[in-house]
């Protein structure tokens, strides 16, 4: 691996940088509404499985036990 000059390291870090295409407000806000919009469906669906595991292994200890 070749040494370096930090000088030039930073100039191109910099230039990096400059390229990146940061996210609007907007899109920044429409993201995390969707994540917790989908987080909460995730919670949802879950919990109405564990439900239903939870009434068919009731119905199923209660017939043999």
């Amino acid at each position: 691996m070749a040494t370096m000059n930090p000088i030039q390291f930073i100039q191109q870090v910099r230039a990096e940088v400059a390229k990146v295409v940061w996210p609007t407000r907007r899109e920044v806000l429409l993201t995390t509404v969707m994540v917790f919009i989908m987080a909460a469906l995730t919670a949802v669906f879950f919990a109405l499985v564990d439900l239903g595991i939870r009434g068919g292994l009731q119905l199923i200890l209660g017939a043999f036990g």
